[in-house]
């Protein structure tokens, strides 16, 4: 059993209602269980792929719920579940693209699952090519302060992403011209099957901002208020024109890499156990809203019962619906004018 862990802040210091914390808790159930439904569909033939965020979810409802939902933009990676079931994506949503159905908001059924995207959400469109996606946000946060906007730019990536020339372009040009970014690194342990000590000599990939001149932390991914606080603070200092912000969450990838990866061939499975049992970020927030009261037995049986029909509804929905007409594939590839 996880026991209660010591939180660095407590949720009245933040500003955080009781209220506010059930809907983070209500996100994170729903993210958690989004991911288990998606194992089981995934290993019975039903849908082809994904990688999994398990583990890494105390991080991602911190952040988002830090920030403003109601003009910010996401260029997440694909883990980040959490996030964008957070910033107005549903578990239909997800579904959809898993299944690869015509409804897809993020693609159309085109891309893989977790390659995210959602328009109305202001969530851009990623690549499958690694941290492509911090010089795009640089580059939507250039627009931002172009158009002076209060606007910001969550950006998102994994620890062995972040050795790639993008990473290091894109928080440099960010940098240089103070731009409205909080660039995270979602440090989970491996790179597909790289250990940390094989991937970098650094104690904390957040040091890499002084190369830059910015702010960087690095914070358990587990202690939600920690991250809640030094995410917002850096989504306020880039509303403050003071330009971007490293941040490295500190967490433990519970599943393989991905539905296609055998993680039995580079670590053990006491070693996953023991994550498990001891940072399993659910349950430490889960404790923490049950030893201060704000949730009880009743209202997690009542949550856990609401995110089941919600998914069971979801996949129901995404299995039947249609695929998308082969003629679309053409779309969105040249200019479409009517009546040609």
């Amino acid at each position: 059993m996880i026991e209660l862990m010591k939180l660095s802040e407590v949720h009245e210091q933040l500003g955080l209602s009781n209220e506010t914390l059930i809907e983070m808790y209500k996100k994170m159930v729903l993210t958690r269980r989004v991911d288990e439904r998606m194992w089981l569909l995934n290993r019975a033939g039903k849908i082809p792929f994904l990688v999994s965020g398990q583990g890494q979810e105390g991080a991602q409802i911190a952040t988002a719920f830090a920030m403003d939902l109601t003009q910010d933009y996401l260029l997440p990676y694909y883990r980040d579940l959490g996030v964008v079931l957070s910033s107005g994506m549903t578990a239909k949503d997800i579904m959809l693209s898993a299944f690869a159905k015509a409804e897809d908001p993020n693609s159309g059924g085109r891309q893989m699952p977790e390659h995210f995207g959602d328009k109305k959400n202001r969530i851009a469109t990623q690549s499958s090519p690694v941290t492509t996606q911090f010089p795009n946000a640089a580059g939507f946060a250039l627009g931002i302060q172009l158009l002076n906007s209060t606007a910001a730019v969550y950006t998102s990536t994994g620890d062995g992403s972040s050795n790639q020339g993008d990473f290091h372009e894109g928080i440099n040009f960010a940098s240089v011209h103070d731009l409205p970014v909080v660039f995270v690194i979602e440090n989970n342990g491996y790179a597909i099957s790289v250990p940390a000590d094989k991937q970098y000599k650094a104690a904390r990939l957040s040091d890499r901002a002084i190369g830059y001149g910015i702010p960087g932390f690095t914070v358990d991914s587990n202690d939600i208020f920690a991250v809640y606080a030094v995410m917002k603070e850096a989504f306020d200092r880039a509303r403050r024109g003071e330009g971007p912000t490293l941040i490295e969450t500190m967490s433990y990838r519970f599943a393989p890499h991905s539905s296609d990866d055998d993680d039995m061939t580079y670590r053990t499975a006491a070693e996953v156990k023991e994550a498990r049992d001891e940072r399993d970020p659910v349950v430490i927030f889960e404790n923490y809203l049950l030893a201060n009261q704000v949730i009880d037995e009743d209202l997690k049986a009542t949550i856990e019962a609401e995110v089941k029909a919600e998914i069971n509804e979801a996949t129901d929905y995404a299995e039947n619906a249609a695929y998308a007409e082969p003629e679309s594939a053409l779309r969105y590839v040249y200019e479409e004018t009517e009546g040609v």
